[in-house]
């Protein structure tokens, strides 16, 4: 009898074993998938372009060791500079609902406590939104000390200047910005805002997949407006100078904002409905009032945003917002990471450079496109 639960305590260890050192690194290998592998082919004055930037990247959620190369996943330090990738903005995912999707969700259910917990994060972020995101602005703070100089955290228009020169003599060096997805990680206390920003965070997308405290989001059950409390978070948003991310939020929610925001506004990925028609893209109507704004949009590599998962299907979307609100309006907004199979990771952005050529660009354009933009948007 003993000798039995022994037997069955050794098998119930090593499955636990099994778990926690091998299941979230499967997850991460099973969800964010590249259908083409490098070395990608690059035009010759690829390498030149001074600053490639993009807006939108998970890879914090993945507990990935972003200082190592990794055969999976979008993003590392190695392959930004493999994809000569200045800047990269590195977003906060903090809650998912199950069975998520473009329509409607609640706010029921919480896969990435699971995920947190599976990762053997510490147990408070297990329950906690803003702890969860707040560990994985951390992270980011803690690649960049292990980077051995050559990656750093950008926080104010006078590290990004400081970054731009330097990167000027080394085109080795990479830099990353941290947005948020989802005011929810406020845990329902404006106060909680100013940790954030301590923490680096510079942009915030008030809602993401579900209705919260603060706004309605574009796949809520409601779909509603700023709430109360929203409208207060818009106001210490502009005063600390923190840009609103208009990406998953509702109708209702863009347009208070156009009305009762006058800071900076982006996209940070996206598509549009006149390119790829479903609700999780932009209107016309609304990308006219991003470019009145002098907003930006990032344009997306996922198949929702574009209608299509090659670089071809991107630069067609980039076109057309190109065209409607001018080209310095525009930018990349991959999703890499985002838990979408992509055509290419990080490395296979010379691709949209072949296909933006075809369509007629210059190479000035391009490199407004590429990063240009995302630059002067930050330093503005």
């Amino acid at each position: 009898m003993k000798k039995a639960i022994k037997i069955i305590l050794l098998v119930l260890v090593l499955l636990v074993l099994v778990f926690f050192l091998f299941v979230p690194q499967y997850i991460d290998r099973s969800k964010n998938k590249s259908t083409l592998k490098g070395p990608f082919e690059k035009i010759s004055w690829y390498d030149s372009i001074p600053f490639i930037a993009d807006l939108h990247c998970d890879a914090l959620l993945w507990n990935r060791d972003l200082v190592k190369e990794h055969t999976y996943g979008h993003v590392d330090l190695p392959r930004m500079q493999k994809g000569n990738m200045a800047f990269q903005v590195f977003t906060i995912v903090s809650k998912v609902p199950s069975g998520i999707n473009i329509e409607q969700n609640d706010d029921r259910s919480d896969q990435i406590g699971l995920l947190s917990f599976a990762q053997l994060q510490p147990p408070a972020n297990w329950f906690s939104v803003k702890k969860r995101a707040i560990y994985q602005a951390d992270a980011l703070h803690d690649f960049a000390e292990r980077s051995e100089g050559k990656f750093r955290v950008i926080k104010s228009k006078a590290d990004l200047k400081t970054f731009l020169f330097d990167r000027a003599v080394d085109r080795t060096l990479s830099s990353g910005l941290l947005g948020l997805e989802g005011a929810h990680c406020l845990e329902n206390d404006l106060s909680n805002l100013n940790e954030f920003y301590n923490a680096g965070i510079r942009y915030i997308g008030l809602a993401h997949f579900f209705d919260n405290e603060w706004a309605g989001s574009a796949h809520g059950m409601k779909k509603g407006g700023l709430t109360p409390k929203g409208h207060s978070l818009l106001k210490k948003m502009e005063e600390m100078g923190i840009a609103v991310d208009l990406a998953h939020s509702s109708q209702n929610t863009i347009e208070d904002v156009f009305k009762h925001f006058s800071g900076a506004i982006l996209v940070s990925h996206t598509g549009v409905r006149g390119v790829c028609d479903n609700q999780r893209n932009l209107s016309d109507e609304q990308l006219i009032k991003i470019g009145e704004r002098n907003g930006l949009v990032g344009v997306g590599l996922w198949e929702t945003a574009v209608c299509g998962t090659d670089a071809a299907s991107t630069a067609k979307t980039i076109k057309y917002v190109a065209d409607k609100i001018g080209v310095e309006k525009v930018a990349l907004g991959s999703d890499w990471d985002g838990a979408y199979e992509m055509h290419f990771d990080v490395t296979g952005t010379p691709l949209i450079v072949a296909e933006l050529l075809k369509l007629g660009f210059s190479r000035d354009d391009i490199e407004k496109i590429l990063g240009g933009n995302i630059r002067d948007f930050f330093l503005r």
